[in-house]
């Protein structure tokens, strides 16, 4: 939410100029991008008809690398897709309900199971095609060499004599 206020109106202005001024509250703000976030924790992603969810991840870097972990726990590795693009990390894939029973009498039923996509912006410039992934105790671990800064060239000016 935004509020524009005209200063005419609270005669602070000595003379005729109306001025406006851009005002968001800040507990406006905050309360909104703390809803906003709590919908997207809570809520499974919807894609067309398809439910599914968003992989929470953590990302870090050292001085060579920088590494995403992100939690797959009973989903086949086979069944992810992990791809890198201008330096973008998009993880995707499936997670099957596996039940014997099919219709069951549910109080609870928070296990999140279906499609799941999520798109990373990395922090700095990567080799993607160097990138690796591990899967150990249902955390993914990708690992992406950091691509070598570029550093200005020197130009010698070169002086030719006639």
């Amino acid at each position: 939410m935004i509020i524009y206020l005209q200063l005419s109106d609270f005669n602070l202005v000595s003379n005729n100029n109306m001025s406006l001024i851009k005002w968001t509250p800040s507990w406006i703000d905050n309360s909104f991008e703390d809803m906003d976030k709590m919908f997207s924790e809570m809520l499974p992603a919807v894609r067309g008809n398809q439910m599914g969810f968003t992989p929470a991840v953590d990302m870090y870097e050292d001085k060579n690398q920088v590494i995403i972990e992100t939690q797959l726990a009973g989903i086949d590795p086979e069944k992810v897709d992990i791809a890198i693009d201008n330096d973008v990390l998009t993880i995707k894939g499936e997670s099957e309900k596996k039940s014997e029973v099919e219709d069951k009498n549910y109080y609870r039923q928070e296990i999140r199971r279906g499609s799941f996509f999520r798109s990373i912006p990395l922090p700095t410039k990567v080799i993607g095609d160097k990138a690796t992934a591990v899967t150990e105790n249902g955390i993914l671990k990708v690992s992406v060499p950091k691509a070598p800064a570029a550093k200005p060239k020197a130009i010698k000016i070169q002086t030719k004599n006639k």
